[in-house]
């Protein structure tokens, strides 16, 4: 993963670079082809060390990090969402 602004493409919202859905779904293959094999807590490690570094360099905001909640928790099950949650808290304190 290059940048974690990719993943806040929101379901229902064109992506920002003027893409389409096909480069969304795109994006999508290719991330899982980069997280083949690592481990759960292998793939947060590098979503959070990413997230952080565009809080830090200006390129991330509490907006993305909204998108980003919004896009991944209908995914997830009680416990998984609510340690999203407090993710993003953290990152949006950064």
């Amino acid at each position: 993963m290059s940048d974690f602004k990719n993943y806040t493409k929101g379901q229902n919202t064109p992506p920002a670079d003027g893409g389409s859905v096909e480069n969304t779904v795109n994006l999508a293959a290719t991330l899982a082809k980069a997280f083949a094999g690592k481990s759960e807590g292998q793939v947060l490690q590098t979503i959070i060390a990413q997230a952080e570094q565009g809080k830090r360099d200006g390129t991330l905001t509490n907006a993305d990090l909204d998108n980003f909640y919004s896009t991944l928790a209908p995914l997830l099950d009680g416990f998984k969402k609510r340690k999203l949650q407090q993710i993003i808290k953290q990152l949006k304190a950064i």
